[in-house]
């Protein structure tokens, strides 16, 4: 895996257009979605429409800032791209849909492999399904045995997050899986205090799960 830091900073362009490409993709994304999944049809107003375009490209631009133009950085733009919809989706429907969450397993192993093909990097995808499995294990317990509100699209969507964090190493894999954890716990906590109490049946953890896990991707080196 290439080093960032080593191999020099990349250029503003190329973090630009990594950037403005990604948010056109996901753009096009949000635009197939109601095929994809026809409960889920209905144009959004403008407003949300931005916000995920602009969220997709500061994710997108930071993380090719963090990869620069290793073999890895697609495999994590896949991950950027389909997160912003997976979390708004999660947040207005509270929803994670096999449709996105499988392909996005999917696409994970094939650029990672592929990556790891080109770097001779064996280990960090062994280690990144491994990941995978053990966080998906892990979540499946916490829903089965707690009443934390954790459902079964929050155990699926731990699969890929474990594998894009554990193929970047333990490390990323242990905060991003404990992060999201907590980051889910708080986000029911707001949620019951603001409904006086009362918890509701329903609690988008997604969003916290992929924010936490792409902080750290971001973050930790």
């Amino acid at each position: 895996m290439s080093d960032p830091a080593a191999a020099g900073p990349a250029s503003l362009l190329f973090i630009a257009g990594i950037g403005a490409g990604s948010a056109c993709l996901g753009q096009l994304l949000e635009l197939l979605l109601p095929r994809l999944l026809p409960r889920l049809s209905g144009r959004g107003t403008a407003g949300p429409r931005i916000a995920t375009a602009a969220a997709t490209f500061g994710l997108a631009s930071l993380l090719a800032w963090r990869f620069g133009a290793a073999a890895e950085l697609p495999a994590y733009l896949v991950l950027a791209v389909a997160g912003v919809q997976l979390a708004r989706i999660d947040l207005i429907h509270h929803l994670l849909p096999n449709r996105l969450v499988l392909p996005l397993l999917g696409a994970g192993l094939l650029l990672l492999s592929f990556a790891a093909a080109v770097t001779g990097g064996a280990a960090e995808l062994l280690r990144g399904v491994a990941g995978g499995a053990t966080m998906f294990v892990l979540y499946l317990v916490l829903a089965l045995t707690s009443r934390n509100g954790l459902g079964m699209g929050d155990v699926k969507l731990a699969a890929p997050l474990g594998l894009y964090l554990g193929y970047l190493g333990w490390s990323q894999l242990f905060y991003g899986g404990a992060l999201g954890f907590v980051a889910g716990g708080i986000v029911s906590l707001i949620v019951v205090l603001k409904n006086r109490g009362n918890k509701p049946k329903e609690v988008a953890y997604g969003p916290a799960m992929l924010g936490a896990g792409l902080a750290v991707i971001l973050v930790i080196h």
